[in-house]
């Protein structure tokens, strides 16, 4: 649930921001942040489904498994236009961005999701060293190789967004926009997020080094419980001071959840989730933790690195992350000399990490309103 090249993490609950003084040093989050990034290649395998128009109206779905540098990854797609590729992030699937998708290919886009590497019906390597973020953003260029698009624009959440930051660096011929959810931009610096969080004492409660710790898999395994308790305690419905913590031992994101679904939620995916999890555990997830530091490492050519391209950020008001990256609000003219490319800053209030489900209407309008300016930014692509 969280990014970290040159930095950290990426969940959330109803915490408010944690008096941190280590976390609340401008440079200590600059470096907390992170990227890294990569090419690849894909065919587009034979198999093509189509969801029940019932259920899409005239925007029907379409799922596929394409073959990406020898690699297999399930994408789903819906409506035609300029592309638009969302990532997800953890414990996440392709269909998290189900009402941003419709809401896209209703404006005249061609929206695309797909199950990113270790999740789901994508590739899922065990192995920690096939999950550096180099790798990770060759399967994305994979995607828009495999279905012949030029360029599109690309849409993160918690890792998504890390991973698509690191995309849209290193190739911004293919990803000419960029919308970020849950986590900004920061350019990759001189230390990394894992190490920064040692220097500040942080080391022996940071949620991130849980998650890499020998029993975390097993811990996260019982997904009937574990997806439930991570959606509602990273969200805003728990109490403020009740919600995920980042460095809170004791308000960690298994606790059992008083909800099996979030009023905010989506039951039909949630019940999709906790199957698919059960079905593929949590390895591939996790392996992002494990991989963020050899990516930060392999990186060093990218420091400094800047994002150009026409961007968007959202972020919820009550996201636990925001001890780390937001401890006063966000704002435009602050994050610009590192995000040069930002162009709006939408901080959501009444909401947590999940901010594409907790206020999905809101999410919605600001990314369609962002796609249709983008004609006064740059050319809209004219992608199948």
């Amino acid at each position: 649930m969280t990014r970290m090249n040159d930095a950290s993490p990426a969940n959330s609950g109803a915490g408010t921001p944690i008096e941190t003084p280590s976390l609340r040093d401008p440079m200590t989050r600059r470096s907390l942040l992170a990227l890294s990034a990569t090419l690849g290649t894909a065919t587009l395998a034979p198999r093509i489904y189509a969801a029940p128009a019932s259920a899409t109206g005239s925007f029907p779905v379409r799922t596929r498994q394409l073959t990406i540098n020898g690699a297999s990854f399930r994408v789903i797609e819906q409506g035609s236009g300029p592309a638009v590729l969302f990532c997800h992030g953890f414990p996440d699937l392709a269909e998290t961005w189900r009402s941003q998708m419709r809401a896209v290919a209703e404006a005249g886009y061609h929206a695309i999701a797909l199950d990113m590497r270790g999740y789901g019906d994508s590739y899922a390597p065990r192995e920690i060293a096939l999950y550096n973020g180099l790798l990770i953003a060759g399967d994305l260029v994979g995607v828009l190789d495999a279905l012949a698009i030029s360029s599109a624009t690309i849409v993160g959440h918690d890792w998504g967004a890390d991973s698509a930051q690191r995309a849209a660096v290193m190739r911004p011929d293919r990803f000419h926009s960029l919308v970020s959810l849950s986590i900004p931009f920061a350019p990759r610096g001189e230390m990394s997020g894992f190490d920064q969080l040692r220097k500040a004492g942080l080391g022996d409660r940071y949620y991130v080094f849980d998650m890499m710790k020998p029993d975390a898999e097993a811990r996260f395994a019982p997904a009937a419980q574990t997806i439930p308790s991570i959606y509602y305690w990273l969200s805003a419905s728990p109490a403020p001071d009740l919600g995920w913590s980042v460095d809170d031992p004791a308000r960690h994101m298994l606790r059992a959840s008083p909800v099996t679904v979030p009023g905010w939620a989506d039951e039909a995916y949630v019940r999709q989730a906790i199957a698919t999890f059960q079905r593929t555990g949590f390895r591939g997830g996790l392996n992002y933790y494990h991989a963020a530091q050899p990516t930060f490492d392999l990186t060093p050519g990218l420091k400094g690195q800047t994002i150009r391209q026409p961007s968007l950020y959202l972020y919820g008001a009550r996201d636990g992350l925001n001890a780390t990256f937001h401890p006063t609000p966000a704002r435009l003219d602050q994050m610009q000399p590192v995000w040069p490319g930002l162009t709006k800053v939408v901080r959501l209030e009444n909401t947590g990490h999940w901010v594409q489900h907790e206020a999905a209407d809101r999410v919605n309008a600001e990314l369609v309103a962002f796609l249709n300016g983008l004609s006064t930014h740059s050319p809209r692509r004219n992608n199948p």
